[in-house]
């Protein structure tokens, strides 16, 4: 489903959930407490997982240059960190 009040482009459904997987996954950075951050190899491991989404490693490794593309994430020293939409 696309969210018309969200600015980032629309991604396939797929990457989407892998989105929302690694959302999950992610925690506040060290440096910076209200900024959710995970590192790029773990999200790759995560999202290669049977419990989680079960890509294989070059899907998982699609879904999140996608992300990154479109601005779902931005990565910072191989740490992937949420972009979080304007209000």
């Amino acid at each position: 489903m696309t969210d018309f009040s969200d600015p980032r482009p629309p991604l396939p459904e797929w990457i989407l959930d892998a989105y929302d997987v690694l959302c999950t996954h992610s925690f506040n950075s060290a440096e910076h407490e209200n900024v959710q951050s995970i590192p790029r190899e773990e999200a790759i491991e995560v999202l290669c997982n049977p419990d989680e989404s079960a890509l294989e490693p070059e899907d998982a490794t699609h879904a999140v240059s996608r992300l990154i593309e479109r601005g779902y994430f931005y990565e910072v020293g191989g740490e992937l960190r949420v972009t979080m939409p304007e209000e």
